[in-house]
Formats: C-alpha cells, sequence, structure tokens
C-alpha cells in the first residue's frame, strides 16, 4: 500500500481528507506561491497545487501525494489571504453584498510512475451586506487574515454567508467528492 502525503500544512485540509477514514501522513511543501502569474484563476490554482504537489515528492518513494490551492474570485479578480488587518478589511468591503467564487486547485501525483492530476473546482458564494462595524469586529478576531477572501465559512465568517451553490468544501480548501473521485483513479478507494 501506498502511503498518502497531504502537502499541506492547513488544518482545514487535514480535517478534509480525514473524513474519508484514509491513513494519511502530513508533509507540507515549501513551494513559493506566486498569484501574480499571467493565468486564468483555474489554472492558476492548479499550477499552485501542482507545484506544491512537485515539490513533496522528492521528499517521498512509493507514495500518492495531495496538494491544493484555493483562491476567491470576485469580479475577475483574484484574492488571495489578505496578511494584514488593513487589506482584510478592504477585501471584506469588496465581497459585502456580493456573489463571488472560492476556486480550489488540486493535485494528485504517484511518486513511483509519475501519473499526476490536477482539478479546479469552483463554488459560488452569496454574501449578505455587512456593515463596517460587522468588518472591524470581524478582522479583530484574526481569524480573516490567512484565509483567501478574508474570510473562514467554517468559522465566524460563516455568518457572512447567505447561500452556496457547490461544494461546501471546496470554500473549506479542499473538494472532498471530486477528490475522491480522482484518487479512484490511482487506486485509492474509501
Amino acid at each position: 500500500m501506498k502511503t498518502i502525503v497531504l502537502a499541506s500544512s492547513s488544518p482545514r485540509r487535514k480535517e478534509i481528507l480525514e473524513k474519508t477514514g484514509l491513513s494519511f501522513i502530513v508533509d507540507p511543501s515549501n513551494f513559493e506561491e506566486n498569484l501574480d502569474q499571467d493565468l486564468e484563476p483555474k489554472e492558476l490554482v492548479k499550477e499552485l497545487s501542482l507545484g506544491k504537489a512537485k515539490d513533496v515528492t522528492k521528499r517521498h518513494k512509493n507514495a500518492i501525494v495531495i496538494a491544493a490551492d484555493s483562491v476567491v474570485l470576485l469580479n475577475g479578480k483574484v484574492l488571495g489571504k489578505p496578511h494584514t488587518k488593513e487589506k482584510a478589511e478592504s477585501m471584506l468591503s469588496e465581497l459585502s453584498g456580493s456573489i463571488h467564487s472560492a476556486i480550489t486547485g488540486f493535485t494528485i501525483i504517484d511518486t513511483d510512475t509519475g501519473k499526476t492530476v490536477s482539478e479546479a473546482v469552483e463554488t459560488k458564494i452569496y454574501f449578505k451586506k455587512l456593515t463596517k462595524e460587522e468588518i472591524e469586529n470581524y478582522v479583530e478576531t484574526g481569524e480573516p487574515l490567512d484565509k483567501a477572501g478574508a474570510y473562514a465559512i467554517q468559522g465566524k465568517g460563516g455568518m457572512f454567508v447567505e447561500k452556496i451553490e457547490g461544494d461546501y468544501y471546496n470554500i473549506v480548501g479542499l473538494p472532498l467528492a471530486n477528490l475522491v473521485e480522482k484518487l479512484k483513479e490511482f487506486g485509492v478507494t474509501v
């Protein structure tokens, strides 16, 4: 049996993969993300997940490596992680009252055969209109600083979401149904 390796330090991706019941190890990638590439958003997240997966494959034999990357897309503009309170407030102001998308790209690589599959999944999110006070109070929690689009649907940011169309887990960071289907191509079933 091949070792399954999750190439991510995200506790959310780890929790999602645990739902499959598969046994796996976590080995975060050292790949440098560059959101400024001239690519369509779905191609961008696939490219970033591929870079992360390739970085981790170098350290593992007889393994299936899974990597992912997520962005939020608003009116054709890619929103990554804000990292600062000012950027988080700005992003949340932009998202207020919007319909936007969470796009997650994932890559699976078999380290023995080199077989590689990359997919991108999009989920639409309907955000309620936010007050300045709601934005400021949420940013003060610190939760949005390391989240694409400056909010966590699985956390306090969930109170801003009116509805979604698509895979909830995709918004959190790993499209579970699509991932499980693609893993079958690598002989991994849950």
